[in-house]
């Protein structure tokens, strides 16, 4: 869900649309819902989510930072909308822990659903901190209950994305092995039917390094449905992908293991139908099939839109706020490929921060480098008024700021592995910004956030050299950058604790952590200097090449 209830697009100040013309939202969701309970009675339907509800949209940022409900004791909006429409289970995901334990507790005591994660383990007691599973029964006329087992769990990588927030609080063991442990259990406490809530994708890879950090593998749904027996169904989540249906062979019994995922944001909603026959007085699956209800063909539920409307409203009046006033118009559209004023705005905020926060101390004589991602293509400061909406639109994620010690040679290093994000380029060919920027490598897709820029050195990226060999003048004020020379480099947190999988900087010597937002460090510039003048902060410093000629 990403915090998205009502379709309405809070960067935009609109109604969400894309160009499928797709709608999100727990509001259409539940129109989807409710035609389904009708049409095959409600003791014929488990409603449950698959994680990832409680970050996302300003929504759920207002009421997590500005207004937030851990000292407000409003009930949180993401609950309120879930109980709305009655949901039986809520599985957790990575975004559950961003704004930490308290807040993902008070949604957890909020909510009426059971809220799952086998997993995620205590560790002052060694038991499960959230409840593993649920057993939901279900009646059938003239028939014994039948007893539904909801299994959750988590992907490990939420002990690399948040390791602030939970490193010695809790640990996220294997998915594989956790699902090994739970699924006799919830056979055992009489589950007729076993679901697993897999808040993983499939295919086996990880955005870290699983063995170096002694974590589980990210993304593992198809090896739970393939290597543990018992399970009927595997609904995915996690990977924003989208699946109606599609089934793995079960290696231990031989039988058909059902996955499903419906797309992220709620603009859609997977149907499991389970068809049951009863063996020796016990209810078994006797076949098992999907299907996926697009929630643009639904109107936005009632009850969900009274739920949430003073949410959604206190919201909306928040990220209309006007903060700044920009002298000219940036756009982030080319961030990805050329040096643009909108990131370097981003950039000069992260180093202004940390250089002030070292001045005086150990660390205050060697230079400032800042890291930033292009996360938004369409992110835009018009000519004259800024708003909060604006900065929440360049800056999209909940991360905070950080800076480490890293040599020269580790920052090449560590621009060489960004710099696969680009296609290589023939000599004497031209680069393209469409075919030739997020391209698959070693098999993974590298998306946008995960291609940095690095402001306060001055580089080039050679497009006609294999990855590993692109970075070329790379200088400080015009002198070539030593390997043993040292930068102090600000850097989010998800970067820094090893999201992405950059090299150096998860083993950097922390020199700034002081849990500041990035977002609230830009609007709270903007706020104090009132004018944004690209021309005052915006220098490039790096380019690609190609055959040492600017390719764009």
């Amino acid at each position: 869900m990403h915090g998205n209830v009502a379709n309405w697009d809070y960067f935009k100040d609109a109604p969400y649309s894309d160009k499928y013309g797709n709608a999100v939202g727990l509001a259409q969701a539940a129109s989807a819902i409710r035609q389904v309970r009708e049409a095959k009675g409600a003791e014929q339907v488990v409603v449950v989510d698959n994680g990832d509800a409680l970050q996302g949209t300003p929504l759920s940022y207002y009421y997590a930072k500005q207004e937030p409900v851990t000292a407000s004791g409003l009930e949180h909006p993401m609950a309120a909308a879930f109980d709305a429409i009655g949901y039986d289970a809520n599985n957790l995901g990575n975004h559950e822990f961003n704004y930490g334990l308290p807040l993902l507790d008070d949604f957890a005591s909020d909510v009426d659903s059971a809220v799952l994660a086998a997993n995620v383990v205590d560790v002052a007691t060694g038991r499960p901190r959230y409840q593993p599973y649920t057993i939901v029964e279900r009646t059938v006329k003239g028939h014994k209950p039948v007893k539904v087992g909801i299994l959750g769990l988590t992907t490990p990588g939420s002990m690399v994305w948040d390791r602030a927030n939970l490193e010695g609080r809790v640990r996220i063991d294997d998915m594989v092995e956790a699902a090994h442990q739970w699924v006799p259990k919830v056979r055992a406490a009489g589950a007729d039917v076993v679901v697993v809530l897999s808040h993983s994708g499939q295919g086996g890879l990880s955005s870290y390094n699983p063995a170096a950090l002694g974590l589980g593998v990210e993304n593992v749904s198809d090896r739970i449905a393939a290597e543990v027996a018992g399970i009927d169904a595997v609904v995915m989540g996690h990977s924003h992908q989208e699946v109606a249906e599609q089934f793995v062979t079960n290696k231990p019994t031989g039988r058909q293991v059902l996955m499903t995922q419906p797309r992220n944001w709620a603009q859609s909603v997977a149907e499991i139908t389970f068809d049951l026959r009863k063996v020796k007085g016990r209810w078994q699956v006797a076949s098992a099939s999907s299907q996926l209800h697009a929630t643009k063909d639904y109107p936005a539920d009632r009850r969900v839109m009274q739920v949430i409307a003073p949410y959604h409203d206190k919201t909306v009046d928040y990220v209309n706020q006007v903060i700044a006033t920009s002298t000219q118009e940036m756009s982030a559209a080319t961030s990805r490929y050329q040096d643009t004023a909108i990131l370097d705005y981003i950039q000069m905020v992260q180093a202004d921060a940390v250089t002030k926060a070292l001045a005086g101390g150990q660390y205050a004589d060697l230079p400032v480098l800042s890291i930033a991602a292009p996360f938004s293509r369409t992110a835009v400061f018009g000519k004259g008024d800024v708003t909060v909406r604006d900065m929440a639109g360049l800056y999209i994620y909940d991360n905070t700021l950080e800076a480490v010690v890293m040599t020269g040679a580790q920052v090449r290093d560590y621009l060489e592995y960004s710099a696969k994000y680009f296609g290589r380029v023939p000599s004497g060919g031209s680069f393209d910004p469409e075919t030739m920027t997020q391209v698959p490598y070693q098999g993974q897709n590298v998306w946008d956030y995960n291609y940095d820029i690095v402001a306060g050195l001055d580089y080039e990226i050679e497009l006609t050299r294999p990855v590993g060999q692109r970075i070329t003048k790379l200088t400080l004020d015009g002198v070539p950058v030593a390997g043993d020379q040292q930068f102090v480099v600000a850097v989010n947190n998800y970067r820094r604790s090893g999201g992405g999988n950059f090299p150096h900087i998860a083993t950097a010597a922390v020199v700034h952590q002081q849990q500041q937002e990035i977002r609230q460090l830009l609007i709270d510039w903007a706020q104090q200097h009132q004018t944004i003048d690209a021309d005052a902060f915006f220098e490039p410093n790096w380019q690609l090449t190609v055959d040492g000629r600017p390719a764009v």
